[in-house]
């Protein structure tokens, strides 16, 4: 009687730490539907994961050390990737998003992407703020300011850049994301989007450690 009652207990301890241990992720509350699901760019059995993001957004480049965090934390089968948004034109967002693109199409953006950040938010070489003041500065940077800036980190041709930043595809890919991220409903940045089915952003997820574990939490989901 002793055994089976310490097993009885045992079982029941068990089943208690693993209820705490659950996710209590709530839909609505912390992670909303999208109706209808936006199409994906991965391959079959693979969650693709979106941030949506702009350069110019100071969120995002509080955000982009967690969102490494999480790429890293992410299982085989999950795909990043990202989408610029330009719905601040009055901060320069649509020239970032174009150099975004650019940088994609020619191949560099891996190698840029937290340091374009850093050439905003921390050295000031392409700064649309004054980083003591928090003000506007008069003279924001253009597509020509970035172009110079990536031929001095990759060797890109100066000219390259703004022509590639310039072109029709570009244009195609800007407007692509612009329609994604009004039907994903995007609002605010950072905003991540899980298999085209989630929309998940800080505030819903409460912090930055349960948003790591809530997107781990929508990947395991889209992977049963």
């Amino acid at each position: 009687m002793r055994r089976k009652a310490w097993s009885a207990l045992a079982l029941v301890w068990v089943v208690a730490i693993a209820g705490a241990q659950s996710p209590n992720w709530r839909e609505g509350e912390n992670y909303f539907l999208l109706q209808p699901p936006q199409p994906t760019n991965v391959p079959a059995g693979k969650v693709e994961v979106t941030e949506a993001f702009s350069y110019a957004c100071p969120a995002c480049n509080q955000f982009y050390p967690v969102f490494d965090r999480l790429r890293e934390s992410l299982p085989p089968n999950a795909q990043v990737d990202f989408v610029a948004a330009s719905f601040n034109p009055a901060e320069d967002w649509p020239v970032f998003q174009r150099a975004y693109y650019a940088a994609k199409a020619l191949g560099i953006v891996g190698k840029t992407h937290d340091a374009m950040f850093n050439a905003v938010w921390k050295t000031g070489e392409l700064a649309t703020t004054d980083l003591q003041t928090g003000r506007m500065r008069d003279h924001l940077p253009t597509i020509e300011d970035i172009a110079r800036w990536y031929h001095a980190r990759t060797g890109v041709s100066t000219q390259k850049f703004i022509d590639t930043a310039n072109s029709f595809s570009i244009s195609v890919e800007t407007r692509r994301a612009d329609q994604f991220i009004q039907a994903a409903q995007v609002d605010q940045t950072p905003t991540l989007i899980i298999n085209g089915k989630y929309r998940v952003t800080l505030g819903s997820a409460g912090g930055y450690n349960q948003l790591i574990e809530l997107v781990k939490w929508l990947v395991e989901k889209e992977s049963r």
